[in-house]
């Protein structure tokens, strides 16, 4: 670098501010503080006359763009405020009066920063098109974040920036849109803990003795309901290493129907029951009470066909990956509407599976969960997306809400599921 090139340009900051009230307190010139702050005296002059305040007379506290004509001589030339003059605290009879003060020139001055760079930074048409994408997207229960990892050659933005403009209301949107950033759940009451009741062997701290690669690849197991009234339910079965989650009907919510249903599983695609689920994690539930039925193997009778170990009393998180899930499958079967599950069959698990698994996941880079059990499973993946009749749905068919059930039971030429 030449030795008198010129420094590079940088904006005043506090540090440069504070020096500029101190030397106006003292009476410096304005040639002589821009010396010492390597600045030019404009540069000095213009942040004294834009970044000062009235402190006495209209507009108390705010920015003294213009001084009055019949104002104090020193506030129309250098040093343009009240700073170092010897009235300014006693004796001065001046209507109007202002000061230049750091703290308050610096919050001008980031405030002024910060309204230059809001707005969106494109046209107008181009931003009504990405705007038109991403509610479209919402409306089908897409998160942010598929959005932008789906959409990023046409939309352009980032998760965060999409959250931004929705907040701010832009296409007539709000938060109220998402089903994660606005949840109506009333408190639980704490309730003394209770001890699981099938023994050490099966508990959770069991489980976390086993190896690490192992619990990666095991299976959380739950169930899901409808109405008070509704007999049937959904057991789910969530991998854990591929996101993928399986929703079976259940004729009740027995022991025996959740041996029953893991039976069909393992009778249609036993070759991927081998592979997926040699280890469950369930919770304490009536239903998951029979653990040698669980474990017991439909093809033979006397051969084990996986471990099933129970999470303690009243600790869901201890199988997140399935709770955070029911999320997911809450999007297209909604509390609170009336959807009964007596009316809801194997082809309709079909299509929640269908949806629930060609999703884009940021966790899985942007892929869906389909793709990654095909990619690490092969043949016995694509055994398992057969027997369940479970098909990728395109980005562009994807739905997240009830309206995907709705419409291949229009197809099939049966009633609503919702009232």
């Amino acid at each position: 670098m030449r030795k008198n090139a010129p420094k590079p340009y940088r904006r005043l900051d506090k540090a440069d501010r504070i020096a500029i009230e101190r030397g106006l307190d003292k009476r410096k010139p304005c040639r002589q503080m821009a010396r010492e702050l390597g600045r030019s005296p404009s540069t000095i002059a213009d942040e004294v006359a834009r970044n000062r305040t009235v402190c006495r007379g209209p507009n108390k506290g705010g920015r003294a763009a213009k001084a009055p004509d019949d104002s104090c001589p020193k506030l129309l030339e250098w040093p343009r405020c009240c700073n170092g003059c010897r009235f300014r605290r006693y004796h001065c009879s001046r209507r109007w009066r202002c000061e230049y003060s750091a703290a308050r020139a610096q919050a001008l001055a980031d405030a002024e920063l910060r309204e230059s760079r809001m707005g969106v930074d494109r046209g107008e048409a181009e931003f009504e098109r990405a705007m038109g994408l991403i509610r479209s997207d919402v409306a089908r229960g897409l998160s942010p974040q598929q959005i932008a990892l789906t959409r990023a050659a046409e939309v352009g933005a980032p998760a965060s920036t999409i959250y931004r403009w929705i907040e701010r209301g832009y296409a007539g949107m709000s938060s109220l849109e998402l089903r994660r950033k606005c949840g109506y759940k009333p408190r639980s009451r704490a309730k003394p803990p209770r001890q699981t009741a099938h023994g050490a062997a099966r508990s959770f701290a069991a489980f976390m003795e086993l190896p690490e690669e192992e619990r990666a690849a095991a299976c959380e197991m739950d169930t899901v309901v409808g109405l008070r009234s509704d007999r049937r339910c959904l057991l789910t079965l969530y991998l854990r290493a591929f996101r993928y989650q399986l929703a079976l009907p259940m004729p009740d919510k027995t022991a025996a129907s959740t041996g029953s249903a893991l039976d069909m599983l393992e009778k249609a695609a036993p070759k991927a029951f081998r592979r997926l689920f040699p280890l469950l994690l369930t919770d304490n539930g009536a239903e998951f009470a029979d653990c040698e039925g669980i474990e017991r193997s439909s093809l033979d009778p006397a051969a084990r066909r996986c471990s099933v170990f129970y999470c303690d009393a009243r600790q869901s998180q201890q199988k997140g990956g399935c709770e955070r899930n029911h999320v997911e499958v809450r999007k297209i079967l909604p509390k609170g509407r009336g959807i009964g599950f007596d009316r809801l069959g194997g082809r309709d698990c079909a299509a929640l599976m269908s949806q629930l698994n060609s999703e884009p996941r940021p966790s899985l880079g942007g892929m869906c969960a389909i793709d990654m059990l095909l990619a690490a499973l092969g043949a016995d993946g694509r055994e398992l997306l057969d027997a369940l009749g479970v098909e990728e749905v395109p980005y562009e068919e994807l739905n997240m809400t009830l309206g995907a059930i709705e419409a291949d039971r229009r197809r099939r030429g049966e009633e609503p599921l919702a009232p």
